[in-house]
């Protein structure tokens, strides 16, 4: 796999692919073993923040333990959540480049906070609008948003060309992403299994094979930053 593609956006879309997932699965490994210690040390205080809004959530729950709907601890959530999970690709991104890695750069999503909290917003109101309609959509959706952060992250597109680009790349070979995901999902569901501390290790590398499935397909522009 190379990085530092120089094709267009259109040239992308237009060129056929090949999807490997044990490529990505290996490469993903790779990137997470890089610096492995920051990425569950991330994970952790991304637990961490996601637990006390729970928390908060469950401080206003009702007499009869109902909580809101969309409590503070979940708008709270909602919007943070787009810069927190872009700190796992500009991280990932930075190994890729072969750039040195400290702990702040799984914030820097924060530095450019409005684009990923929309790109967040748009992914979570069109999924659940495509579930509550025919949940097929939903799924085509969920799947098809895959690269919207990264392209967010390394490309910095606006938050609808994120998805729109997304959406039509990955559709090009949409069953294997699907396939791609269950694999991902079965790795974490194992992660459970193991008392829940496999998680530490599988979910930062879900992300990294994300991030290499991404390296691959669209490639990685070389920078300086």
């Amino acid at each position: 796999m190379t990085s530092g593609s120089g094709s267009s956006h259109e040239e992308l879309l237009e060129r056929h692919y090949e999807f490997r997932l044990g490529a990505y699965l290996s490469r993903g490994w790779e990137i997470f073993k890089a610096n492995i210690g920051l990425f569950i040390a991330y994970l952790l205080v991304v637990g961490i923040i996601y637990a006390v809004l729970a928390g908060i959530d469950g401080a206003f729950a009702g007499d009869d333990n109902t909580v809101p709907r969309l409590g503070p601890g979940g708008a709270i959530q909602l919007i943070v959540n787009g810069p927190l999970s872009a700190g796992f690709f500009l991280v990932a991104f930075k190994i890729i480049k072969q750039q040195r890695i400290e702990f702040g750069d799984f914030f820097r999503g924060f530095n450019r906070f409005l684009p990923f909290f929309l790109t967040s917003l748009l992914i979570s109101a069109l999924t659940v609008i495509g579930f509550v309609l025919l949940v097929i959509p939903g799924i085509y959706l969920s799947v098809g948003y895959l690269f919207a952060i990264p392209l967010v992250a390394e490309r910095q597109f606006e938050p609808w060309q994120a998805l729109e680009f997304s959406r039509k790349l990955i559709t090009q070979q949409w069953f294997a992403f699907f396939g791609f995901l269950i694999v991902l999902t079965l790795i974490n569901i194992a992660g459970i299994i193991s008392c829940g501390l496999g998680l530490l290790f599988t979910i930062p590398w879900s992300v990294c094979a994300i991030a290499a499935a991404y390296e691959d397909i669209v490639g990685i522009v070389s920078t300086s930053d």
